[in-house]
């Protein structure tokens, strides 16, 4: 009998680590969180927790970092919108001289620029 229980234990905890696997915490339901904390043993109050409580809960024990770290382009934010400001007056001073085909060209590389902030700002988060 303890055979069984001890079997249906492992059995568990190696549900448990597929699942972690699987997909990100953040896309498990409370539910599947609950399962997963609860099968680390580790995690005191599981019932009483929210979703975002559990994941940082099973993060801590599983030993994942609760937030990415600033990466060093991050900082560069301000740097990519300086260079977009820069462009627009270059971009300006093209469309004065009436070079449509270099205006057009720059005007792309801004919106690449754009997106490349949104992109850094997304990290943030």
């Amino acid at each position: 009998m303890q055979a069984n229980e001890y079997k249906k234990i492992v059995e568990e905890k190696e549900m448990a680590e597929e699942m972690l696997l699987n997909k990100p915490l953040e896309k498990h339901t409370v539910k599947e969180l609950k399962e997963l904390a609860l099968s680390l043993e580790t995690i005191q109050g599981v019932s009483a927790m929210k979703k975002q409580e559990l994941i940082d809960a099973i993060k801590t024990v599983k030993g994942i970092p609760l937030k990415k770290e600033r990466d060093a382009t991050v900082a560069g934010i301000p740097g990519v919108k300086r260079r977009i400001k820069e462009l627009k007056v270059e971009l300006a001073g093209l469309r004065e001289q009436g070079s449509n085909v270099e205006a057009t060209k720059m005007r792309k590389t801004i919106s690449k620029l754009k997106k490349k902030t949104r992109r850094l700002a997304r990290q943030l988060q």
